[in-house]
């Protein structure tokens, strides 16, 4: 029954490659993208905002060049915008630490860490291309205990062509 309310959520849950995103729409407009467990069942999309956005988010798996339009919600406050922007800037193929944007943006990288969790619209929002000085770093919550969403940063940058090497000798934006 969990499930069944969980699911209900979401005007879409589309099952990719790199693991199942849920689709939740309000007003026309994407009011959020989510990254779930594998345990939902796919969901075909309910409106035509949810049937764009399952569409573009099986052309990006398709091709890691793809460029996102989708009609996004205006969310989160003017910092995470900015950083949200900074990650948008960050070339495909291509990874930034949460201390070089921090050191970007004239922050610290905890509050970088912090709006990249707070991203309602990853893929989009490429948050994954934004890593630890010692490694993956983030996608981890303590609701994970299976570690699907480090699964999903793995495979999203090795779908965009970056490397492990590459991951650890990042330079600045």
């Amino acid at each position: 029954m969990k499930i069944q309310q969980e699911t209900q959520l979401f005007q879409a849950v589309v099952d990719l490659p790199l693991g199942k995103i849920g689709v939740r729409t309000e007003a026309g407009k994407i009011a959020e993208l989510c990254y779930l467990p594998p345990h939902f069942d796919a969901k075909a999309p309910q409106d035509a905002v949810a049937e764009i956005a399952v569409h573009q988010l099986r052309r990006y798996c398709d091709d890691a060049d793809y460029v996102f339009d989708l009609p996004l919600c205006t969310v989160g406050t003017p910092f995470q915008q900015r950083v949200w922007d900074a990650i948008r800037s960050i070339p495909r193929g291509s990874v930034r630490t949460y201390g070089e944007l921090a050191s970007h943006l004239g922050s610290v990288p905890r509050a970088v860490g912090q709006a990249c969790g707070a991203n309602w619209f990853p893929v989009v929002i490429p948050c994954h291309r934004v890593t630890a000085a010692t490694g993956l770093g983030g996608f981890s919550r303590s609701d994970d205990p299976n570690g699907y969403l480090l699964g999903i940063k793995r495979w999203l940058l090795a779908h965009e062509g970056s490397s492990e090497y590459a991951w650890q000798q990042t330079t600045l934006l």
